[in-house]
C-alpha cells in the first residue's frame, strides 16, 4: 500500500490505537510519558510517533484544529491499522461551576460543524465508543481523578461562537465545546472502529473565561498540569483497550 498522502504513514507504521491530539506539540507531551519513543512522520499539521506505556505499544498522532482536518487523519490512520482512537484536547465550558483544570470525558457531541454532514445526516448520532468511554472513567478513578461525564458540542467557528449559541448550548446541559470530536465520533462508527474523548478545560464561556485569558494569572491548584494529568488518564485507558 503507498504512503498516505496527508500523514505519510504505510500499513505497518502504526499500531492498532492511537491518541490524537490537536496540537502537534501535545504528541511531544504524550511521548514525554511513554517509553521507546519513535517519530514516524511529520507533514503540515501532522505528527506521527509510535511509543509503549506500560508495555501497551501506541500511536500518537496530532490532527491540527478542526474537524476535516481531524477526518483526515481519522481516514488515512483506520487505512493502516488503527481501530481505535482516543481525542486528548482541550474544551471550553458550557457550564456554571465547571472550572479551569477540570476534565471532561464525552458521552456524545453535537454536530455543529460541517464535516460529520459530508458523511451523513445531523440526526444520525456521533457517540463514542462504549468501552472506550467506560475505560476513561475507569483510568480516571485509577488515577484519583475527577471528571465530568456528559454531552459536549463540536463547533466549526471558534470566533463566531454567539452568545445565542452558548445559551443554547448550555440550556441543552451540553458540558463544553471543542472542535474535533463530532467527526471522529461519527467516522469511527461509520468504519465499525471505536473512539473516545477526554479533554481539560481551558475557560468557561458562561463564566466569561475565555481561553488564553489566565496566562500569567494564578490558577487552581487542579488547573496545574492539567494537560499532563489528562494525558495520564488516557494512556490509562490504552492499557485495558
Amino acid at each position: 500500500m503507498a504512503k498516505q498522502p496527508h500523514l505519510l504513514v504505510s500499513e505497518g507504521d502504526v499500531t492498532d490505537i492511537a491518541l490524537i491530539p490537536g496540537d502537534p506539540g501535545r504528541v511531544d507531551r504524550i511521548a514525554k510519558q511513554c517509553e521507546n519513543v519513535e517519530v514516524v512522520a511529520e507533514n503540515r499539521e501532522y505528527k506521527v510517533v509510535n511509543a509503549e506505556f506500560e508495555g501497551r505499544e501506541l500511536t500518537i498522532c496530532s490532527t491540527g484544529i478542526g474537524c476535516p482536518s481531524a477526518a483526515i487523519a481519522v481516514e488515512e490512520l483506520s487505512r493502516v491499522g488503527v481501530e481505535t482512537f482516543i481525542r486528548v484536547g482541550t474544551t471550553g465550558a458550557l457550564q456554571q461551576g465547571i472550572e479551569i483544570g477540570d476534565m471532561v470525558v464525552a458521552t456524545g457531541a453535537a454536530k455543529n460543524e460541517g464535516t460529520s454532514k459530508r458523511y451523513e445526516d445531523v440526526e444520525f448520532p456521533a457517540v463514542p465508543d462504549y468501552d472506550v468511554l467506560t475505560e476513561l472513567v475507569n483510568a480516571a478513578e485509577a488515577n484519583d481523578e475527577d471528571v465530568h461525564v456528559g454531552p459536549i458540542a463540536s463547533d466549526d467557528a471558534f470566533y463566531a461562537e454567539t452568545d445565542e449559541f452558548v445559551e443554547a448550548w448550555e440550556a441543552a446541559n451540553l458540558l463544553s465545546v471543542e472542535m474535533e470530536a463530532a467527526a471522529v465520533f461519527t467516522l469511527a462508527r461509520r468504519k465499525g472502529l471505536r473512539a473516545g474523548a477526554i479533554c481539560t478545560v481551558d475557560g468557561n464561556l458562561v463564566e466569561g473565561t475565555q481561553k488564553g485569558e489566565t496566562e500569567g494569572e494564578e490558577l487552581p491548584d487542579k488547573a496545574k498540569n492539567n494537560v499532563e494529568r489528562a494525558i495520564r488518564i488516557a494512556l490509562t485507558a490504552t492499557t485495558s483497550l
